[in-house]
C-alpha cells in the first residue's frame, strides 16, 4: 500500500474491522480497483494450491475477483464472500461465484472447503470470529492463507500526498504526522494475523511467507491506483481532484514515473485433524 494511506486504516488503531463505512466503500469505482490494483505473485498462488488438501476454496472479502481469478486459472473452484454488492457484481461478470455478505455472518450451509484464503482483506475481518469461522468451514487439514502487499512510495511523494490530505481534509488521520513505512505495519499487522491464529487452537503452527518483485508506475498508473486506497475512497470529487493534482507534480517532479520493490507477506496454517 502506498505508505500514508495504507491498510488498515487509522481509525480505530487496533480495530479495523469495525470501520465498516472505510472496508466497504472500495466499491465507489469497482472498475478502477480492478485496473489499477496489483495481482498476487504466481508462486504464492501455486504454493497455496500445493499446500491445500483439494481444490475448493472460500475467497474472504473477494472484491473484484483479482485474486479468485488467479485461483481458477490455476485449477481451483472458487466461491467469493464479499461484503460490497458492487464489487461483488463485478466480480461476477469476471466469472467469479460471489456470495454478499461479511465473512463473520456469512452463511455456509453445511459446505465446507479446502482453503480459506484473503487478499488485502483479514484485517477487515473480526480477527476472533474470522479465525473461529474459516475453522468451522475448512475440511480437516484444511488451509487458512493471509496475504497482502506492502510497498512505500518515494519520500518525496509519500510527503506530497500527506501534505494534500491535510489540506483538503484536515481531520484526516492519514494526512497527521510523518509517514510510517508500509513494511513495518503489515509486519506487525501479520505478526498478530499469526498470533490469532496461533491462540485459536484449531490450527497448526502458523508459517510466514514473503515474495518480492518490482512494479514501475507512471504518473497516470499512480494517479489511477490512488483513489483505490482506504484514505481517498471516500473524498468528494472536487477533494479527489486537488489531492492527485499535488501528487501528480510530485511524480513529474521525480521524472514522470518511479519503480518500487513490492512485498507480498502471507501468514498460513492448517486446520488440525
Amino acid at each position: 500500500m502506498p505508505t500514508m494511506s495504507q491498510e488498515p486504516p487509522q481509525p480505530p488503531v487496533n480495530a479495523p474491522h469495525k470501520a465498516r463505512q472505510m472496508a466497504e466503500s472500495f466499491g465507489v469505482d469497482a472498475e478502477r480497483y480492478d485496473r489499477a490494483r496489483l495481482d498476487y505473485p504466481d508462486d504464492l498462488v501455486r504454493r497455496i494450491v500445493a499446500a491445500s488438501p483439494g481444490p475448493d476454496v472460500v475467497d474472504v472479502g473477494c472484491g473484484t475477483g483479482i485474486e479468485a481469478r488467479q485461483f481458477l486459472a490455476a485449477g481451483c473452484k472458487v466461491l467469493g464472500v464479499e461484503p460490497d454488492a458492487r464489487m461483488a457484481e463485478f466480480a461476477r461478470r469476471t466469472g467469479v461465484e460471489v456470495e454478499v455478505a461479511t465473512f463473520e455472518e456469512w452463511d455456509a450451509a453445511g459446505r465446507t472447503f479446502d482453503a480459506v484464503v484473503a487478499g488485502q482483506s483479514w484485517h477487515w475481518v473480526d480477527p476472533v470470529a474470522g479465525t473461529a469461522k474459516a475453522a468451522q468451514v475448512l475440511r480437516p487439514g484444511g488451509l487458512l492463507a493471509v496475504f497482502a502487499h506492502a510497498y512505500d512510495a518515494p519520500a518525496p511523494i509519500t510527503e506530497a500526498l500527506a501534505a494534500a490530505m491535510r489540506r483538503v481534509v484536515p481531520d484526516s488521520p492519514f494526512g497527521g504526522g510523518p509517514p510510517r513505512s508500509a513494511q513495518e505495519i503489515y509486519q506487525r499487522m501479520f505478526a498478530t494475523f499469526g498470533e490469532g491464529i496461533r491462540q485459536a487452537g484449531a490450527f497448526g503452527e502458523p508459517e510466514q511467507w514473503r515474495f518480492d518483485r518490482e512494479q514501475h508506475y507512471t504518473r497516470d498508473e499512480w494517479l489511477d491506483l490512488l483513489p483505490t486506497t482506504g484514505g481517498l475512497t471516500r473524498l468528494s470529487p472536487d477533494q479527489l481532484a486537488e489531492v492527485l493534482e499535488a501528487v501528480g507534480a510530485a511524480v513529474d517532479a521525480a521524472g514522470g514515473g518511479f519503480t518500487l520493490p513490492y512485498t507480498t507477506m502471507a501468514v498460513v496454517a492448517s486446520l488440525k485433524a
